[in-house]
């Protein structure tokens, strides 16, 4: 036991003999070597290029069509159609002025009844709240659908589309009598 405490103060004396060591040296030889190093050693610094020179560009959008606008999608079918080669079905269909109708999808639209006035036969069709009067010849739906023909039951449409391989090809379609529709 009594070795235990001769080598406990011995160890740290020794500890702190090297610790003093340390401490009391002067640091002027690093100091002057760091200082060497900065004045010998220079930075390669590139020079910045001219800025490019920012040339403004007018404004030509405001000339241009929406591309919401529905002539947008008129003046594209008339250039399909001229291209396609089948504007004797649809160029009569693009000169002239859309009906109200023209505007819903077919299957947005029913067929509630039906009146006879003054010999000629008349559908009432309803498209959301409103209700119309649709004669033979008037248009329904967005795919150029003239009425061909009225009767108790139902609407005869003639349709324009495009089939699978893109020509315009006419297509019956019909808007039945709907019964019981009250909302």
């Amino acid at each position: 036991m009594s070795t235990f405490f001769i080598t406990r103060p011995v160890a740290l004396v020794a500890a702190l003999l090297v610790l003093s060591g340390c401490s009391g040296g002067s640091q002027d030889e690093v100091r002057q070597w760091m200082n060497e190093q900065r004045s010998t050693v220079r930075p390669k610094i590139e020079p910045i290029s001219e800025p490019k020179r920012f040339v403004p560009q007018a404004y030509v959008s405001a000339e241009a069509l929406s591309p919401f606008s529905s002539e947008k999608l008129a003046r594209l079918l008339r250039a399909e159609a001229g291209k396609a080669g089948t504007s004797a079905l649809l160029a009569p269909e693009l000169n002239r002025r859309k009906e109200p109708l023209e505007a819903l999808p077919l299957d947005t639209m029913n067929m509630v009844g039906l009146l006879d006035k003054s010999g000629q036969k008349v559908a009432l069709v309803r498209a959301g709240t409103l209700l119309y009067q649709v004669r033979v010849g008037n248009y329904l739906g967005q795919n150029y659908g003239r009425v061909t023909r009225i009767n108790e039951t139902e609407i005869t449409l003639r349709e324009i589309v495009q089939d699978a391989s893109g020509e315009w090809i006419e297509r019956p379609a019909t808007l039945q009598l709907q019964e019981g529709t009250r909302k």
